[in-house]
């Protein structure tokens, strides 16, 4: 690869310097001795020394001799330097976010669709609804962390588009949809205004999943891949899209659009123990090798998306896959398909068709015993270090050292004082 490549091997790299004068000079001189372009500087007072202070850089090398060569230089004027993560690194644990804006850089980064359209989409050859996708998906593409979620005014005919969608799938619920959603969606109406006749905001819908479960909605473009969609679930990010299916087949879309994530994903984002379910998918990704994403994606696909759930005796539906699609929500409470227990390790390599209904279906007793088998399930795979999301920070902390073990288990002791005192009192 060399230096004017389009996709250079992105790094981080944490290294550790004393107060003296001089030493962040030294090092970012080394940096730059080595003629790699360097894109963001951070400092932390150090996790292991009183005085000393941490810096997390993040840079687009031309190759893995480059990056060695970095740590090389470093050592010389440093207490410690690790890589942290890199892509297409030999041995090394795959770049992922540590900070809620690193998400940014996901913006421009989708697989299929958005305003890319494939020739069998039912508005490929529709020049009206092209424009209007790429009008919509610009938006997403200037996104930034903090930023109000950019309004969408949809026009009549997406209106009537959405509500035939909504009108249709409503007279489902009541009988297939888990209690969860049942019990969410009519929150849903009274406060982000649900209706057949409105296409909710996701700026207003991200803005009440914060106040019950700190999830939140951030616009993307169109399919992202499987690792960096999971990476943001660790930070209690869900990516949607805000564009909708063409309107000459409603009840028909071979992506997601707006339908599918209101309808499908957000309501079951407001229940504490689904987002918490989703977030242990997400920082099972973290720093994940390409195999066990695939696994990890795998079982996102037969939960989060077409999962069914066992409730009073009854099998119901809570993935967004069904309970955005009238004849696949129909046809997964039948005896038609196959319906098993959910169990990540054969979940996790079982073949899923992406264009007709699911053969195979799993179904989950809860959602919190879903996450404590997928948490023993993250357990088992090859990343060398735990995670944890550090919400005042909205950052993730790797742990692996003793000392960030120490002051975890420090955290954990304070919330167990707080847990007795309350105990006490009732």
């Amino acid at each position: 690869m060399s230096p004017t490549d389009k996709n250079p091997l992105k790094t981080t790299l944490c290294f550790s310097i004393t107060d003296k004068v001089g030493a962040l000079e030294d090092c970012l001189a080394c940096i730059k001795a080595m003629e790699v372009s360097l894109t963001r500087i951070e400092s932390r007072p150090s996790r292991t020394a009183e005085w000393d202070y941490d810096f997390f850089v993040d840079l687009n090398a031309k190759d893995a001799d480059q990056v060695q060569k970095v740590v090389q230089g470093l050592q010389k004027h440093t207490a410690d330097v690790r890589v942290m993560g890199a892509d297409g690194l030999p041995d090394s644990v795959p770049w992922f976010p540590r900070k809620m804006t690193d998400l940014d850089t996901f913006a421009d980064k989708v697989l299929a669709m958005g305003e890319e359209l494939s020739s069998d989409h039912p508005g490929a050859h529709d020049p009206v609804y092209r424009k209007r996708r790429a009008e919509i998906t610009a938006k997403a593409k200037v996104y930034r962390t903090g930023q109000q979620i950019p309004h969408v005014d949809y026009t009549p005919a997406e209106i009537e588009c959405w509500g035939t969608v909504y009108r249709e799938l409503t007279k489902l619920y009541k009988t297939h949809a888990c209690r969860e959603h049942q019990y969410v969606f009519p929150l849903l109406e009274q406060n982000c205004g649900y209706s057949d006749s409105n296409i909710p905001q996701l700026e207003q819908v991200s803005r009440f999943l914060k106040d019950c479960t700190g999830f939140t909605i951030r616009p993307v473009m169109g399919l992202l891949s499987p690792r960096d969609f999971l990476n943001a679930l660790a930070f209690r990010v869900f990516h949607s899209t805000q564009y909708i299916r063409h309107g000459s087949r409603p009840l028909f879309t071979p992506e997601p659009d707006v339908c599918h994530e209101l309808l499908g994903h957000a309501p079951l984002f407001a229940d504490p123990d689904f987002a918490d379910f989703c977030q242990e998918i997400g920082l099972a990704s973290l720093g994940a090798s390409d195999d066990d994403i695939k696994r990890l994606a795998t079982i996102f696909w037969f939960t989060v998306e077409f999962g069914l759930c066992r409730q009073d005796g009854e099998i119901k539906a809570y993935g967004a896959g069904l309970l955005s699609s009238f004849g696949e929500l129909e046809y997964s409470l039948s005896d038609k398909p196959e319906k098993l227990p959910f169990d990540p390790a054969k979940t996790s390599v079982q073949q899923y068709p992406v264009t007709e209904f699911q053969p195979t279906y799993f179904i989950a007793e809860s959602f919190k015993d879903a996450q404590e088998k997928v948490r023993d399930f993250a357990a088992k795979t090859d990343r060398p270090f735990s995670v944890r999301y550090n919400a005042y920070t909205q950052s993730i902390e790797v742990l692996d050292t003793k000392d960030k073990v120490v002051r975890f288990a420090k955290t954990i002791r304070d919330d167990m004082k707080t847990l007795t005192t309350v105990l006490e009192t009732l």
